[in-house]
């Protein structure tokens, strides 16, 4: 682990001189976390492990936290064990910063003593999972800022987020995915009786544009769909109503931009329900399994499509691609994760050690990568 301070405001460019000579500029990475979003908590852990890793030899990371309920972007200077707790904010820890869309800035400013100043960005590194962080919001107002994204992009961002536009992109190229039927509010009851006609029970019903798996039911009976369905409307103006796919879920972590590394495929073992959220952060009664215990042809035939997802999609960087697995040998497409969870124990660096990579490689690759 490299030694890491975020004690300074001096936001100059270092130049540093190599062994052999050769003279370079520190990279001055804006690292986002917390965000508007259910998913803030987790946000916070996974900056904390990655923020650490940052080699400060090579790079100049500037921690931006964004409060949870205001949106408002903070300069972090404290200590990276406040930020794990959620007690980062703070008049002394926080300077109030606001990004800047003149490209000749291609940074954010802040005031001191009175006085407009700048900081400067090579590139930004988004770390915040579900609505306002993963699904192109950020990463727009960062193409307006001019600053490069280390991550996927506006686009990628949207339709991965988005479960119905992404399964029929998917699916046009002859990847299967779930039977779903998609509703709107002030849906009419024919709809429903629709869904319940075409796609069964057990269903899913989901939030559209939602993550860590929020407002999401596994309905079994037609007593529990409508509250499912009004659960769903919780968080997100569309809800998908989604076929059950017999089997379990195993999942690919792609990393690269124009080199793709493919991780192990990993396997979601259940032993009731469904991976929701509090068996994603607790594994209470559910075993991941790294790599999945299948055949490595059928492994090599899930990282296929894996990569061709990912590039249909236009995803760049870093993502998690989730996918179904059937009693038969079906794969089912499920969903795209473009800024996974990344704590040393989620499933996305775990699957890449696999590969020989350490969690500290991990983050040094991705901040090495070119678009």
């Amino acid at each position: 682990m490299n030694n890491f301070t975020n004690n300074t405001k001096n936001t100059s460019k270092e130049t540093i001189t190599n062994t052999k000579g050769t003279s370079y500029s520190k990279k001055t990475i804006a690292v986002f976390f917390g965000g508007c979003s259910t998913e803030y908590e987790v946000s916070l852990q996974s900056a904390y492990s990655i923020i650490p890793c940052i080699d400060t030899n090579l790079y100049n990371p500037i921690l931006i936290g964004i409060d949870r309920h205001s949106g408002k972007w903070f300069w972090y200077h404290g200590k990276l064990e406040l930020i794990e707790n959620d007690c980062w904010q703070s008049e002394t820890d926080c300077i109030p910063v606001f990004p800047s869309v003149d490209k000749t800035v291609h940074g954010l400013c802040y005031m001191d003593n009175g006085s407009l100043k700048t900081i400067s960005l090579d590139a930004a590194l988004p770390i915040l999972h579900g609505k306002n962080g993963e699904d192109g919001t950020i990463q727009g107002v960062l193409e307006l800022m001019g600053v490069p994204i280390i991550g996927c992009g506006l686009l990628s961002s949207a339709l991965c987020m988005d479960k119905d536009l992404a399964h029929q992109i998917v699916q046009m190229h002859g990847i299967k995915v779930p039977k779903s039927i998609t509703i709107h509010k002030e849906y009419p009851d024919s709809i429903v009786q629709r869904a319940i006609s075409e796609l069964g029970f057990p269903l899913f019903v989901k939030p559209v544009r939602s993550g860590s798996s929020f407002g999401i039911t596994q309905v079994s009976g037609e007593e529990d769909l409508i509250p499912a369905i009004e659960l769903a409307f919780q968080h997100d103006s569309t809800v998908i109503l989604e076929e059950m796919i017999q089997g379990f879920e195993v999942g690919c972590a792609v990393l690269g931009t124009k080199d793709l590394l493919v991780g192990a495929v990993d396997e979601i073992e259940l032993s009731e329900g469904f991976f929701d959220y509090t068996e994603k952060y607790t594994l209470k009664s559910s075993k991941i399994h790294v790599p999945a215990r299948i055949s490595s042809e059928k492994a090599e035939e899930i990282k296929k499509t894996a990569l061709t997802i990912y590039k249909l999609l236009n995803c760049s960087f870093f993502a998690r691609v989730d996918m179904f697995l059937t009693p038969t040998g079906e794969i089912y497409f499920n969903e795209v994760n473009t800024i996974p969870g990344f704590t040393s124990h989620s499933r996305y660096p775990n699957m890449l050690k696999e590969t020989g990579l350490t969690f500290a490689d991990i983050i040094t690759r991705l901040l090495d990568l070119e678009e």
